[in-house]
């Protein structure tokens, strides 16, 4: 999978003239719905999305997912290969549309986040168990719901389940350099269109800790687990934070994947270590829940 990605996919988007160019690259991947899976549309707290859950079995626990993209791309059914994941493994998941740049530049899907997860928390009651996830960009963005959270003093997440997280719009992480040619998905300078564009026309300092949760004060925070490819040009996003959280005192699961293209989770239909990294990221989330 990472052979093919790194010879077809990673070239295109290498290539893209503009955001929407590289959205409609981005946006191409659609997977098949599994049966024992549920889709119903909805809009909470403003914010259009989708509830996913078990077609059999409601989960007694509740994620909201953020899908990563760059923050200019993808959608809530684009990333379905995740939530309905989690709905098998026996999480109700509500992921939301939230606002893509540069058209909605930082910080309207960070907005947009923070009221999907009070919404989702009325709709289904303080003693429902809640959790937040995300990947890549969804993941940053994830990180940085909980401190908007945290800092308005609302009630947080359990537990969080970061996938390659995007944490550092300045891009400091030496797998920004070292891992350019082995990164299967993206070279490590296209990393700063991203940037480009979620901060576009904002002339605000992407080391914002709400733009780059890795330049955070992160006490406080729940229990992460943070999974990442060792190949990826993300990768120090990843064990970056996990360093920096560790000193905040919050408790971190760090995993360091051999191979592994970045989200390898979307292929788990194909890749084993993506079925294996959903299935430890559910077992997380739901031991949290018992905790």
């Amino acid at each position: 999978m990472s052979f093919v990605l790194r010879h077809t996919f990673k070239p295109r988007l290498a290539r893209a003239a503009d955001a929407q160019h590289a959205r409609a690259i981005m946006n191409t991947a659609i997977f098949k719905t599994p049966s024992s899976v549920k889709i119903a549309p909805a809009a909470l707290g403003g914010v259009p999305g989708e509830w996913v859950e078990s077609a059999s079995q409601p989960g007694a626990a509740v994620l909201l997912y953020l899908h990563g993209g760059g923050y200019f791309a993808c959608s809530a059914r684009t990333h379905r290969p995740f939530t309905t994941a989690f709905a098998q493994h026996g999480l109700r998941v509500y992921a939301p549309d939230y606002r893509l740049a540069p058209e909605n530049p930082f910080p309207a899907g960070l907005n947009d986040a923070v009221a999907a997860w009070h919404a989702v928390r009325a709709e289904t009651g303080a003693p429902t168990a809640m959790f937040i996830g995300g990947d890549s960009a969804g993941g940053g963005l994830a990180l940085a719901t909980m401190l908007k959270l945290r800092d308005e003093g609302a009630a947080l997440p359990s537990a969080a389940v970061l996938f390659s997280p995007l944490t550092d719009l300045v891009g400091v992480g030496e797998s920004r350099r070292t891992n350019d040619r082995r990164c299967a998905m993206f070279h490590g300078s296209g990393l700063g269109r991203a940037t480009d564009f979620y901060m576009a026309h904002t002339g605000g300092d992407p080391r914002d800790p709400l733009a780059s949760p890795l330049y955070a004060d992160l006490r406080g925070l729940p229990p992460l687990l943070i999974h990442v490819g060792a190949d990826e040009t993300l990768r120090d996003d990843s064990t970056e934070l996990a360093t920096r959280a560790r000193a905040a005192g919050v408790q971190v699961e760090l995993t360091i994947w051999p191979a592994v293209p970045h989200v390898w989770q979307m292929f788990h239909p194909f890749v084993p270590e993506g079925r294996q990294s959903l299935a430890a990221a559910s077992a997380f989330l739901l031991q949290a829940r018992l905790q």
